[in-house]
Order: structure tokens, then C-alpha cells, then sequence
């Protein structure tokens, strides 16, 4: 049976416990949080005065946390790239009699998501710190230029990378919220929080996956999770450009503005790599093939390997101007 088959047949075994997953893991619309609960009320008579009091805040926060915050919200508006590659992985169907609870996986969880960009582009727009119209090109472009992430239609592939994504994207609206919280900013703190709180259960359930996976074909997942590695996981926003620039031009000083003030760091991706492998209790899976206990062998010496390539890299310390935050309002 070719690689193909069995993933598809893998794919097949797991549906069956995917709606149980989705109980465990996704929330019922009714019960989650929805953007309104952290924005001022345009029903109330306290709506502009909730506005100056956003503004007010804002002010006390530095340049380079606005650049991170924007590139975090622009990467969660592209959602609809993420939901039409996932619904593309082999084992997703959407169609007719055949449409599968991994289809409706896909559509919950972006249900999810989409709250998150929702919420920071409208406190964005508030803050009266940025500028939306060069935000909302950058956000067109990403979505208009879509990416590949190197994951091809493999789901065993796109579950590390989705395991691997959303634990990062935990670890950064985290650090956005304490920033936030040491400023006093409650609303953006609480917001940021909770977003975070989204990441990471999204990260269990995807780590979920490859687990259940690792249980009926270990060889083949490890291949999987060696490939991702060896490749370097690609974030979202490496695709990231502004007005006038090309595809990815954006990116490295947007990371470079993200580790300058310890939001998300080379070194906080070395330590999502070694949680995955201790998750996933790698030096324990059995009955691999000879190829796999090699690759077994790369991802168990890898994080050591990085920590000290981590180590020697160095971030500039002037900010980079980025048409999305102009110093004239850094004030």
C-alpha cells in the first residue's frame, strides 16, 4: 500500500473520535468569548469615553510592542489561507456524502480563530497608534500572496506544523499580555490573555492528533516530524510584506522588532521543539524502521545543536520603521 493510502487510512481510523476531539477541545458558540466582550459598547453612553480611555493607555506603550502587536493581528486576519489549505490535506473532505468530521474540525476551529483577528484589528483601529489603511495592504497582501508552508497535502506533516504553530502563537500573545499588564493596560492584558488561552488549546488538540497517530504508524510520523524539523517550521508571518515591498520583506526585521523585546524568540523556538519531543515521548516510540530510529536519532540531538546556534545570534537594537507604526505617534 503506497504512503498515500496509509495516511488516508490512518486519517479514517482517527475520524472516528474527531467529534468526541472537538467536545474536548473546541468551545460551543454560545459559551465562548466573542470580541464585544473586551471592546467599548457603541450602545452605551460610556462608548467615547471607553475610547479616550484605550487612547490614553496606548500611549504608554513603546513603538516596538505596537509593531509586534500588528504583525500578531495581521497574521490572525490571514486565517482564510490556513482554513483553505487545511481543508486541502488528504483525509479533509467537504463534499457532498463524503464531507467528513475532519471538515467540520477545520470550520469549528476557524470559527475560533477568526475571534482573534477580529478583536485586535478593532482595538487597533482604537488605539488611534497605527496605521490602519497601510495594515489593512499588508493584511491583503498576505492573504492574496497565500503561502507554502512545506507541508504539501500530508496531514501527518501539517499536524506537526499546526502542534508546532499554535504553541508559538500561545507563547507570543502571551508575552504581548504581560507587556500589556505592566503598563496597566487591563483591557489589552485581559484580551491578549485570553487569545493565548485559545492558542493552547488548540495546540493540545493538534498535539492530540500526532499522538494518536504516533500509536498506529510511528515510522511514518517520525519521517513526518524529522522532515518539519529539518526544514525549519515556517511561520506565518515570514510571508509578511508592506505596501510597495515584495513577498517576505517584512519578516525579518518584524522578528528581529519580536525578539528585541522577548515577545518570540530563536530561543523560544528550540524550547517548542523540545516540548514536542517530550510530548510526544520520542525516545520512547516503538517498532520504528530503520530509517525512522535515524530520525529518531537527528530530533533527540537537534535541540541541543540549536540552543547553541540560538545563543550566538544577535538582534539589532534600532527599530526598524514600519509604515504600519509611524515614530511621529510613538509619543
Amino acid at each position: 500500500m503506497s504512503l498515500k493510502n496509509v495516511r488516508l487510512e490512518v486519517m479514517e481510523f482517527i475520524e472516528k473520535d474527531v467529534a468526541s476531539l472537538m467536545e474536548k477541545y473546541l468551545m460551543p458558540i454560545e459559551k465562548i468569548w466573542q470580541p464585544t466582550d473586551f471592546l467599548p459598547n457603541p450602545e452605551k453612553d460610556s462608548f467615547f469615553d471607553e475610547i479616550k480611555e484605550i487612547q490614553e493607555l496606548a500611549k504608554e506603550l513603546p513603538y516596538d510592542f505596537w509593531v509586534v502587536l500588528v504583525g500578531d493581528m495581521i497574521t490572525e486576519e490571514a486565517l482564510p489561507t490556513y482554513e483553505s489549505w487545511l481543508m486541502d490535506v488528504e483525509g479533509v473532505n467537504q463534499v457532498g456524502e463524503n464531507r467528513n468530521s475532519w471538515s467540520k474540525w477545520v470550520k469549528h476551529w476557524t470559527a475560533e480563530e477568526n475571534r482573534h483577528g477580529d478583536v485586535l484589528n478593532k482595538y487597533l483601529y482604537l488605539s488611534g497608534r497605527v496605521n490602519m489603511k497601510e495594515i489593512e495592504k499588508t493584511t491583503q497582501y498576505l492573504i492574496a500572496d497565500g503561502f507554502d508552508i512545506g507541508t504539501d497535502r500530508d496531514p501527518y506533516k501539517n499536524f506537526v506544523y499546526t502542534s508546532f504553530q499554535e504553541l508559538a502563537t500561545y507563547i507570543s500573545h502571551n508575552r504581548v499580555a504581560k507587556i500589556a499588564k505592566k503598563t496597566s493596560n487591563k483591557r489589552l492584558a485581559k484580551m491578549c490573555q485570553i487569545i493565548s488561552g485559545d492558542e493552547m488549546r488548540h495546540h493540545n488538540a493538534y498535539s492530540e492528533f500526532v499522538e494518536r497517530i504516533f500509536k498506529v504508524d510511528p515510522s511514518q510520523m517520525m519521517m513526518a516530524f524529522h522532515y518539519m524539523m529539518k526544514q525549519k517550521i515556517t511561520m506565518p508571518a515570514h510571508f509578511l510584506r508592506e505596501s510597495g515591498g515584495h513577498i517576505s520583506s517584512a519578516f525579518e526585521e518584524f522578528s528581529n522588532t519580536a525578539q528585541r523585546i522577548g515577545v518570540y524568540t530563536s530561543t523560544d523556538y528550540v524550547d517548542i521543539l523540545q516540548k514536542l519531543i517530550d510530548r510526544w515521548q520520542i525516545d520512547k516510540i516503538t517498532n520504528l524502521t530503520e530509517e525512522a530510529e535515524k530520525a529518531r536519532d537527528y530530533l533527540m540531538k537537534l535541540p541541543s545543536r540549536m540552543y547553541r546556534l540560538s545563543e550566538r545570534m544577535k538582534i539589532p537594537e534600532n527599530s526598524y520603521e514600519f509604515k504600519w507604526v509611524s515614530p511621529a505617534t510613538n509619543k
